[in-house]
């Protein structure tokens, strides 16, 4: 009888960060960017880059404890199920965390591709269909590439990876030989005055500027591959952030040097227009394929780590047995794959950018991040002996990241708030109903 195939450790530090650093960038950084200016509406935008940085690596601290503690793929599936106990609460969170990673994994991935159509309409002038076809398209070659083994797919990352930092190299160098890169350094307090309007107007800025650093916890979805968890989990993630905040204020910095935010506030195609005054034309053509790119190579990487999760659940026995199945050749959860792109397909034919932003973070906030921070808390007051990475200053890392995410959930609106809510609800009735009829938790005698 063959045995039933397994997940490898294949890879290693570098392919690792080179998946966060590409799920992170994507086409985010390029479509908020305008939009942060806008809403702080002063040379003091950056202090809402700085702001997504800080909650990063804060947020990070417990993903790395939990990552490397429970280095399995699925991340927060198996997170959530051990700090909240397997035979009790646990099962419920755990059971939520995959239902709205259902919807909310094909959003993020939507998200990027309806990104692609949009910055694609600048090469080519295209109408609301042929959008969608684009969008819809991305989505289905995405999936026809990570249907291969995961050692060709961590090969695929880092030349990804490298066509992300040419492209935010470029845009930097361009500023730095412009002359006045530290112009809007020098400015960035200029009109500055820290009181309550200044604390809302960077609290819903960082929606935007958070949702382009999402992603440096995505090695933990593929805890079950990664050579060395211990080590390489924590530091993946911790040198992508690190990476990316620097790219992320130079690239602003280098924006901003070029094109007074006055007016960088209201283009469309910032990056575009920036080029083009620089070098013209046809650079400025050249530089949005290399963000086409960029966003392509995001879609890539977040459709890779979310393609762990169902498999995750379904393998530990708490959902559909199909979704179980690992491909007899590539040993990758192709069911699980072509699932997600399915829905992801359908969500990029349907929603606007704007509304899916809001929605990502406002489904993830209650049962992903904050549940598995407080989780954290719970856990530790159980184990203290067999954390392979410790946060300096615990407990105060976690109760920040709590209080910050709370923030950005209030600031996505009432109306993303009240549908997260009523995901979760809605979850957990299924939820009950499941367990009613297995006389699982908490119906079991």
């Amino acid at each position: 009888m063959t045995a039933a195939p397994t997940q490898k450790r294949s890879l290693g530090l570098i392919q690792a960060t080179a998946i966060n650093m590409t799920d992170m960038v994507g086409i985010g950084p390029f479509i908020t960017l305008p939009m942060v200016i806008s809403m702080m509406n002063g040379p003091y935008f950056l202090y809402a880059w700085l702001a997504g940085a800080f909650l990063s690596v804060i947020d990070a601290m417990v993903w790395s404890e939990l990552g490397a503690a429970f280095p399995m793929a699925g991340g927060s599936y198996n997170f959530l199920k051990e700090t909240f106990g397997k035979n009790g609460v646990g099962k419920l969170m755990s059971f939520l965390f995959v239902w709205q990673t259902m919807i909310q994994a094909p959003l993020v991935i939507a998200s990027a591709s309806i990104g692609f159509a949009y910055y694609f309409s600048y090469l080519v002038p295209v109408s609301p269909i042929m959008s969608k076809a684009i969008s819809g398209g991305v989505v289905i070659l995405i999936v026809a590439l990570l249907y291969r083994k995961i050692e060709a797919i961590g090969k695929i990352s880092v030349v990804m990876w490298a066509a992300v930092i040419l492209t935010l190299f470029w845009i930097i160098g361009g500023g730095i030989a412009h002359g006045n890169f530290l112009g809007p350094i020098k400015q960035i307090n200029d009109g500055l005055t820290v009181n309550y309007a200044f604390i809302t107007a960077i609290g819903f800025a960082s929606v935007k500027s958070v949702y382009s650093y999402l992603g440096y916890y995505n090695v933990c979805h593929l805890g079950g591959e990664i050579i060395n968890p211990a080590k390489n989990i924590p530091r993946s993630m911790f040198l992508s952030i690190l990476g990316i905040t620097v790219l992320y204020l130079a690239m602003n910095i280098s924006v901003v040097s070029v094109i007074p935010w006055e007016q960088a506030k209201d283009s469309k195609f910032v990056i575009s227009a920036f080029m083009q005054i620089l070098a013209g034309p046809t650079a400025a053509k050249l530089v949005t394929c290399l963000v086409l790119v960029v966003a392509f190579a995001s879609v890539f990487s977040a459709t890779l780590g979310y393609s762990r999760i169902p498999y995750a659940a379904a393998a530990d026995g708490s959902f559909f047995k199909v979704f179980a199945k690992l491909h007899p050749k590539g040993n990758f959860p192709y069911v699980s794959l072509l699932f997600i792109g399915a829905i992801a397909f359908i969500f990029s034919l349907l929603f606007k950018l704007s509304d899916v932003i809001n929605a990502i973070l406002a489904m993830r906030i209650l049962v992903q991040f904050i549940a598995q921070a407080i989780g954290l808390l719970l856990l530790r007051r159980l184990r203290t002996q067999d954390f392979p990475f410790k946060m300096p200053f615990f407990p105060w890392p976690v109760y920040i990241a709590i209080m910050m995410w709370l923030g950005i959930l209030l600031s996505t609106g009432y109306v993303m708030v009240l549908g997260g809510v009523l995901t979760t609800a809605l979850g957990a009735g299924v939820y009950l109903v499941k367990a009613k009829l297995k006389k699982e938790w908490p119906f079991v005698k």
